[in-house]
């Protein structure tokens, strides 16, 4: 390493042998950099310049000899031209005698470090381009470029206007840029050929390099006659001078076939490929230098100058430039005399631009890069178009013309060499953004537009894998299976995509700035075709003359899709285009059917019956599944004869599972807005999808296996919800027989691999419901067994749990579907006839369909669905129980073993539902509804007993004990006190069980004889459920006859008890009780009287029985009924009450007290005659009478 301080710059180009020489490396790999680039100070003012090599090509650097004064540079030296293990396999490219450049090299360079194309960069060039444009200011010379645009990329490459005036000659190709050139530029124009002195400063210069290979017998010159090899040499560097332009389409299949493969004029032949980075520019270069060791560095460039000639700006600048791009710190001169070597001097890279008769300023060049670099990235605005730098020799005008847009106003698009490299680099540009993994969505914008302009260039008919593919990734740009609440984040895409114009935005940029103009508005007519023109080259070294447009606006704005609708539909006009490309290029056309995808295909329907309803299912599920297992073993079926591991084959496989995901978001979409009939034709679609790729796939992997198994879970649900939305069914089927053109002709491309028939069992539009339950449960049948093929359920344990939740599920409404029918039949059935074979059918159906969905939600520990469907298979029971009620006749109708036991089974599968729950904590609200129907079912089990009791099976004292055990568990499952909308059912529940109970304890009561203990205890229990059943019916509301039908059964139980009284003083205690309880109805008159004034002369609907679940309105005939027997019940106590109270009867001290009930029950008495002797009154009076009464007696001094 050499002396920093002495030199003014850190030393060797990065990679050196040891820390400096250039080592070869594979294309495409860089070399670390050991050193950082140099930074020459000069002048008080600075030039920033860093150089890293990332790739050579170069052996290990030799040290170059110092020829002897008088050494004749004109004989040519023994190992001129020839190979030697210090060129490497480089040979004469290092020593500067290979052709020039390729009109493509740029392109070959950028095909080497993709990763730098399009974001890093700012210019990918030849070194020589990049010097012959920094010396536009100084030189009189001509400049013709070829300009591309990639992201913020410019590719620049020589235009070599003369060969290709030469081809067009004699090919007819570029025609129309000749016309054009010679009507605008140059009129006379015609070939000029180099001059003798050109190739004899060639050759030289060849000669003195080999030369100074080594000094080992390098200055032994072969025999004279060699020198008459000097001009066929010369006719060889003639013959390789020339570009090798490639005739439009020239490019080989290769490149159509394989985007990655190298093609004819697209290789990197540069020795070195630097990266090199001058103030703020960062450049690509490809430079040939030849750089040797010696002097005080390890790197020297080598250059011949002749003596006579002072050196001049331009060579200065071309010296210190390819220093700087070499990160060379000195320049060894060597200086002859026609051909005699005369001396050599070392002169440090800081110091060239000092030269005497070369002075320059280094900053001045730093503001002609900038200048040109704003200039060509303000102008050069469309991906894909060639542009046209050119300025005439000896003029001071540059003029950038579009020659793409030029080429389609005249000729073929495809006339223009550089399509076929520009579109290949922009589709590797856009894949290389593409495959890195940490990218986000703002690069998105940029690989779209990259990818469009792609397809723009390409011809569908000779690049169709290209165009296939590029589609294929501008599908993947879009998520499919991003959440909605996401979409809205697109729009900051359009802030921080990268920097490139699209085409909308051209007309937006301004045509100059406040500095200068480069406007064509002032130039004469013929001069309208320049896309810009630098008026003076002299406005470059002007500094930052351009810079007020050097920052492009970035404008690749990635489309915001409101909807998802709108996302999967771009997705799938570009699949639709890939799978287009596919197809044209598949060679067995012919063999295949004529199709018009214009022409619908036809659906195909069948009839139920033919189908065989769900026994069909069943075959149709065996055989798809069968299928599935033949796509683990890789069985391959394809009908257009694409040959597996082809690139149609694997191009085609993603483009149809792309649209399959497309059309599934599509029917998820759907769903969500409850269009079920287009929801189903969406899965349909991506099911037929689906099932082509299946056909085509040779490899089932398990993610495409879980697509499918998502997709008939979907298929499941949109079936589930037709059949629950069957109102709507005419809507539904006109959606779902709906079609687009994009559509038909994704299903027309499919029909050419496979009939897509695969699936056809669960996309069907039934119109029978049964069928459709069915179809929704086989299709969750179908999502559950693809799971088990692979390790799918271990690695998705939420879909695994989905689809046991959805089996569960759709079982129980299948097992609700059959209850309900076996519920309907019986309805149907005669009371005495017995039950059917049918009901018995659909009663083991939705049993099996319970039990099957129980074990479903038990598998995934759903306590709470799987309480349902215990609660369910509960209600089941009693249907069945219900069932077998019916038999025999009614009035010697008793309650069947049969009965008892499904009520009995009834009850342990609620009983079990609760154990499920645990706790009342994890669902209250289930929990409170298999409560009450535990509950019903203790009720109803109950109330059958004890008004059918199987006396001929039973003795009375147990069906009385079975009763009350089956009303106290039907009382404990009914909860009165928790506030809910249940709670008045459960107080009309609950005081009816007291009612019943007390009637039960009445009528033993009654009817026993004997033991004493038990009549007591009777006693006691009747009075108490009386009791408590009037406190409950006083809470509600709407019971009234209930409560004073309870009323009266109290009072009918004080008469009971009164007659088995033999003293007096008990019986006036006992009637006394009796009148209180007729007082106490009073609350029950009121409401009967507050219904009747709000619903006058309206007899009221027949009430329930005490049995039903709903407390019973107002009737007006058992109100009526009632009133009656309270009115006889009421004469009857207080005609005992007068006779008691009588005084011939009564001889007590409270004679004050006697007299005055006496009175009160005597009046009372008389009233009541009268009213009831009157039977014109209407019940409203007559209730109004008895209310008047009742106040009477409650104030007027009966015995209490």
């Amino acid at each position: 390493m050499g002396d920093s301080k002495e030199a003014g710059a850190e030393a060797p180009p990065a990679g050196a042998t040891a820390r400096g020489g250039l080592s070869l490396l594979p294309p495409g790999e860089a070399e670390e950099p050991s050193a950082q680039g140099s930074a020459l100070c000069l002048g008080g003012s600075e030039v920033k310049s860093r150089a890293v090599v990332k790739y050579s090509s170069a052996p290990p650097r030799a040290a170059f000899a110092r020829l002897e004064e008088k050494t004749d540079l004109k004989l040519p030296p023994a190992n001129w031209l020839r190979e030697s293990a210090k060129l490497g396999p480089a040979g004469t490219t290092i020593l500067g005698n290979s052709k020039k450049s390729k009109p493509f090299s740029s392109f070959g360079m950028a095909y080497d470090f993709i990763d730098s194309v399009g974001n890093d960069v700012d210019v990918v060039s030849d070194s020589e381009n990049i010097k012959k444009l920094l010396k536009i200011p100084y030189s009189k010379s001509h400049v013709s470029m070829a300009v591309h645009r990639v992201g913020r990329t410019l590719l620049l490459d020589e235009l070599d206007i003369q060969e290709l005036f030469m081809r067009s000659s004699q090919t007819g190709d570029w025609t129309w840029l000749k016309e054009f050139y010679q009507r605008l530029i140059d009129q006379k124009w015609q070939r000029k050929k180099k001059s003798k002195e050109h190739w004899y400063q060639k050759a030289i210069l060849s000669k003195f390099l080999y030369y100074s290979i080594n000094g080992d017998g390098a200055a032994q010159p072969v025999p004279p006659a060699a020198e008459q090899q000097d001009p066929p040499g010369s006719d060889q560097t003639q013959d390789a001078d020339g570009a090798s332009w490639p005739a439009p389409f020239d490019m080989p299949a290769s490149v159509s076939e394989d985007p990655g493969a190298s093609s004819q004029g697209l290789k990197n032949d540069f020795v070195r490929n630097i990266l090199w980075t001058f103030e703020d520019i960062h450049m690509l270069v490809g430079s040939n230098m030849p750089i040797f060791g010696g002097g005080r560095y390890p790197a020297v460039s080598l250059r011949l100058r002749d003596n006579n000639k002072p050196i001049n700006v331009l060579t200065g600048i071309d010296y210190w430039l390819d220093n700087l791009i070499c990160n060379v710190p000195e320049l060894v001169m060597c200086f002859h005399v026609n051909g005699i070597v005369q001396k050599y001097e070392m002169i440090k890279t800081e110091e060239i631009p000092d030269l005497e008769n070369s002075n320059f300023s280094t900053k001045v060049i730093k503001d002609i890069a900038q200048n040109i670099l704003s200039f060509l990235k303000s102008n050069c605005t469309k991906e894909g178009h060639t542009y046209w730098l050119f300025k005439a020799s000896g003029s001071d005008i540059v003029k950038l013309y579009d020659l793409t847009t030029l080429c389609e106003e005249t000729e073929d698009k495809y006339q223009n060499p550089f399509t076929m490299p520009v579109a290949i680099l922009l589709y590797k540009v856009a894949c290389n953004m593409m495959m890195k993994k940490n990218q986000n969505k703002k690069h998105y914008g940029t690989i779209r537009t990259l990818l469009l302009n792609c397809l723009k260039l390409l011809d569908k008919s000779r690049h169709p894998q290209i165009i296939a593919s590029a589609n294929y990734m501008l599908s993947e740009l879009f998520q499919l299976d991003e959440p909605k609440k996401d979409e809205s984040s697109e729009c900051p895409l359009n802030e921080n995509s990268d920097e490139s114009y699209s085409e909308e935005e051209e007309e937006e940029m301004p045509d100059s700035d406040e500095n200068g103009s480069y406007s064509t508005s002032s130039d004469p007519p013929e001069d309208n075709k320049a896309v810009a023109v630098i008026k003076s080259v002299g406005e470059l070294s002007v500094p930052e003359k351009y810079k007020s447009i050097h920052q492009i606006r970035p404008s690749c704005a990635f489309p915001v899709c409101h909807d998802t609708e709108e996302r999967c539909r771009l997705v799938l006009s570009y699949v639709l285009e890939g799978l287009k490309s596919v197809d044209n290029s598949i060679k067995k056309e012919s063999d295949l059917p004529a199709a018009d995808p214009n022409t619908p295909i036809p659906l195909k329907y069948e009839d139920e019956s033919a189908r065989g309803g769900p026994e069909g299912l069943e075959k149709q599920m065996a055989l798809f599944l069968d299928k599935m297992g033949s796509l683990q073993k890789g069985n391959y079926s394809c009908q257009s004869g694409m040959i597996p591991g082809s690139w149609q084959h694997k191009m085609k496989l993603q483009l149809i599972l792309k649209s399959s995901k497309a059309y599934y978001v599509l029917s998820d979409a759907a769903m969500s807005l409850q269009k079920y009939g287009r929801a189903l034709r969406y899965i349909k679609l991506a099911l037929q999808s689906h099932d082509t790729y299946c056909c085509l796939c040779t490899n089932m992997f398990s993610e495409v296996l879980l697509f499918l198994s998502q997709y008939l879970t979907l298929c499941g649900d949109i079936q589930l919800m037709l059949a629950q939305n069957a109102s709507n069914r005419a809507a539904h089927l006109e959606e779902f027989n709906y079609q687009t053109k994009e559509d038909q002709e994704i299903l027309h491309s499919l029909h050419r691999e496979s009939s897509c028939h695969g699936f056809a069992w669960a996309t069907d539009l039934s119109t029978d419901l049964e069928s459709q339950l069915s179809v929704s449960c086989k299709c969750y049948e179908a999502a559950n067994e693809i799971l088990q093929f692979s390790d799918l359920r271990s690695q998705n344990p939420d879909h695994c749990v989905q689809v046991s939740k959805r089996m569960g599920n759709i079982r129980n409404e299948i097992g609700v579907f059959y209850m309900n029918q076996a519920a309907a039949l019986q309805g149907e059935r005669a009371v005495s006839k017995s039950v059917s074979t049918a009901e018995q059918q659909l009663w083991k159906k939705s049993f099996s369909c319970f039990e099957k969905g129980i074990h479903n939600f038990e598998s995934i520990g759903d306590a709470t669905n799987a309480a349902l469907l215990l609660c369910n298979t509960g209600r089941l029971m009693r249907i069945c129980a219900q069932a077998h009620c019916g038999a025999g006749d009614e009035f010697k109708r008793e309650f069947s073993p049969e009965e008892g036991l499904y009520y009995n089974k009834a009850v342990d599968y609620y009983l079990k539902a609760l154990r499920s729950l645990g706790s009342r904590d994890a669902h209250p609200a289930v929990w409170d509804s298999v409560n009450w129907e535990l509950s019903t079912t203790y009720f109803t089990m109950a109330t059958l007993q004890q008004d059918y009791a199987p006396l001929s099976r039973k003795a009375q004292e147990q069906i009385e004990k079975e009763v009350s055990e089956a009303m106290m568990k039907s009382l404990k499952h009914c909860d009165v006190d928790s506030a809910s909308a249940r709670q008045p059912l459960c107080q009309y529940r609950a005081a009816t069980i007291h009612h019943r109970l007390a009637s039960m304890y009445h009528s033993c009561l009654r009817n026993q004889v004997g033991d004493e203990h038990l009549r007591k205890q009777h006693r006691v229990l009747a009075d108490l459920h009386y009791s408590k059943a009037v406190t409950l019916f006083q809470l509600l509301k709407d019971t009234p006859c209930e409560l004073l039908r309870v009323q009266l059964e109290r009072v009918a139980f004080a008469e009971f008890q009164m007659a088995g009284q033999n003293s007096n003083v008990g019986k006036l205690k006992t009637l006394s009780g009796a009148l209180d309880i007729m007082v106490r109805t009073t609350h029950a008159f009121q409401l009967i009287r507050k219904e009747l004034v709000e619903e006058p002369g309206q007899p009221k609907s027949d009430g329930p029985s005490p049995a039903a679940d709903a407390a019973p309105s107002l009737n007006r005939e058992e109100a009526l009924k009632l009133l009656s027997i309270f009115e006889s019940r009421l004469s009857f106590l207080l005609l005992q009450s007068i006779r008691l109270l009588s005084p011939g009867k009564k001889k007590t001290s409270s004679d004050t007290e006697g007299d005055a009930a006496l009175r009160t029950n005597k009046h009372v008495y008389s009233q009541l005659l009268r009213a009831t002797a009157n039977r014109d009154t209407s019940l409203l009076e007559r209730v109004d009478v008895l209310l008047h009464l009742l106040g009477q007696l409650a104030g007027g001094g009966a015995v209490q």
